[in-house]
């Protein structure tokens, strides 16, 4: 039996992820974290059966993990927090599950440095939906061929989302940039703006959009569009569960999607 923590146990995710956990039969909820509704029990707050684990303060996560041995914890929250949490879980020596997006350069560093310095394994990824991971490589494979189009990204989501533009489309960036070679990043346009040797990025926010990413190559009376579509919050949650099983036997180390899926 693998023993799981939640971080953000009150939030969208956090709630999906733990009724993922508590349907499956090789995973156990041992422990959730919030900064709401501290000393409740996470299973009268978010109307699951009563399950005798209280939500604990970020700030005591270390005894909590260690009290609980907890072998793995799943953060879905926001980038400061989740900086946070990360160096709290690694000193608690349990593993991550990371799907956080919102990263600064500085934070991903720290980060790095300390999941190799704590000898833990984790896997993370700015989107754990199978069908992204194979999106990304489609667009390596068409930049490879279109890399002299015009290209322009647009990504919407909710209109709760807090980071943008989304981790899923600077990713998308970052892949195409790899192949066709450093594209200037240009954040939506405004006022005089004539196209340069750049990629366009546009975030759209709105309702209750999950997630959706379309990637436009533009040629001479042409244009090829590579899109993702996320129906449900469970395209996520099931794939971060999903890897959870496989990181547990995986080597300390940092591991992306494509490592889980052999990209």
């Amino acid at each position: 039996m693998i023993r799981v923590a939640v971080t953000g146990a009150c939030g969208k995710m956090g709630i999906l992820l733990i009724d993922n956990i508590l349907s499956a039969n090789d995973l156990e909820l041992v422990a959730a974290f919030d900064i709401v509704n501290i000393g409740d029990d996470v299973g009268d707050v978010n109307r699951f059966e009563h399950l005798d684990i209280l939500i604990s303060d970020p700030a005591d996560m270390v005894s909590v993990i260690e009290n609980t041995n907890t072998d793995v914890v799943i953060d879905f929250t926001i980038a400061a927090a989740s900086a946070e949490n990360i160096i709290k879980v690694a000193k608690a020596g349990a593993n991550l599950v990371v799907g956080t997006t919102g990263f600064t350069e500085d934070q991903i560093t720290m980060i790095h440095r300390t999941i190799k310095d704590k000898k833990i394994s984790a896997i993370i990824s700015p989107n754990f939906a199978v069908g992204v991971n194979v999106f990304w490589k489609l667009l390596e494979e068409a930049a490879g061929y279109l890399g002299d189009f015009d290209i322009e990204i647009i990504e919407a989501h909710h209109n709760q989302k807090k980071d943008a533009p989304s981790g899923t489309a600077v990713k998308a960036a970052e892949v195409i940039n790899k192949v066709v070679g450093g594209r200037d990043l240009i954040y939506g346009r405004q006022g005089l703006s004539p196209r340069g040797d750049e990629i366009g990025i546009h975030a759209i926010r709105g309702g209750d959009v999950v997630g959706d990413h379309t990637v436009l190559f533009f040629g001479d009376g042409e244009r090829v569009e590579i899109r993702h579509q996320a129906h449900s919050r469970q395209a996520f949650a099931g794939g971060a569960i999903n890897t959870l099983r496989w990181l547990m036997s995986q080597p300390p180390g940092i591991y992306s999607m494509a490592d889980f899926l052999n990209l």
